[in-house]
């Protein structure tokens, strides 16, 4: 499965990157290979960069962007390792051959001492970067994994992803010295990019999940009405990063947020016209791609006060 998370987000993925991550991966031996692609390369790569990218931009010093970025990505690996293992048995049973897996690239039960032995090194790297940051870095982890072992298959599938996204940017604000607090709009979009990151993600497995008894909320609203969904809560999150901030938004902001609300409406359009359409799931993709630019641009803004 490709879902999740991410600083902390949940891990179920879809496709996103799995391609280059196999042409990267083919260079390596086969164990480490399947290691690496069960991690979801390409997002964790992408929410590690995106931390270590809002750290620096609301202040950071080094030796907190390494902390912080080091915390995000062993607890990034661990949600994707955790992902593939509870899932594995899932995967068998639809064949999912670009699984590791399944593939007998990597076992299960390799997979599980991965991700304990990443969720050990990310509590112990959160809390280095302080108390309170720290707890609320293992919360978003602790989210994810719950989304993972069983909130996927019930109708709060959404939430482990809006609390998990909508931590991030309180971790990376709290871990700034004196620990100052994160503005109310950054946290907002976060949750709301997550919730509408994860209705998108299932869109391409939404078959696969339902032979295998998995009906989170997207599966229950059906393809159409989640690639209507799924870019609405997306360009909900860029108008909250675009008006949140005190600051009135510049020129490239204002015309993000212009093209958010294109992508967004011809999602939904293509969603009525063609049911079986993955064109909602690519402009969803998109949508959340200009919320994160939006959102690393917002930098500074994402202190309250």
């Amino acid at each position: 499965r490709a879902d999740a998370r991410q600083v902390t987000v949940p891990a179920e993925r879809g496709r996103l990157g799995q391609r280059h991550a196999r042409l990267a991966g083919a260079l390596l031996p086969e164990g480490l290979r399947g290691l690496v692609l069960a991690s979801h390369p390409g997002p964790t790569a992408v929410v590690t960069a995106l931390s270590a990218a809002l750290v620096v931009g609301v202040g950071g010093r080094p030796a907190t962007v390494a902390l912080a970025t080091a915390a995000v990505l062993t607890g990034q690996l661990s949600i994707g390792w955790s992902n593939d293992w509870v899932d594995a048995r899932r995967d068998v049973a639809v064949r999912r051959a670009d699984k590791p897996v399944v593939a007998g690239l990597v076992s299960a039960g390799l997979l599980r001492g991965a991700a304990l032995a990443a969720a050990a090194a990310c509590v112990v790297l959160s809390l280095a970067v302080g108390l309170v940051p720290g707890v609320v870095h293992i919360v978003a982890v602790v989210s994810a994994w719950a989304y993972n072992v069983r909130l996927k298959a019930s109708a709060w599938s959404w939430f482990p992803f809006a609390l998990s996204f909508g931590l991030l940017p309180a971790f990376l604000v709290l871990s700034l010295p004196g620990h100052p607090l994160p503005a109310a709009w950054a946290v907002a979009a976060g949750a709301l990019l997550g919730t509408g990151a994860h209705v998108a993600n299932v869109l391409p497995d939404l078959e696969d999940d339902h032979r295998t008894g998995v009906r989170g909320l997207p599966h229950r609203w059906g393809r159409t009405a989640s690639s209507v969904v799924a870019p609405a809560v997306l360009v909900t999150a860029v108008l909250v990063v675009v008006l949140g901030p005190a600051a009135p938004p510049g020129v490239l902001a204002v015309a993000g947020a212009a093209l958010a609300v294109v992508l967004a409406v011809t999602a939904g359009v293509v969603a009525l016209s063609r049911h079986r359409s993955r064109l909602p799931f690519r402009l969803s993709m998109a949508v959340a791609a200009l919320c994160v630019v939006l959102l690393v641009g917002a930098g500074p803004e994402m202190v309250s006060g």
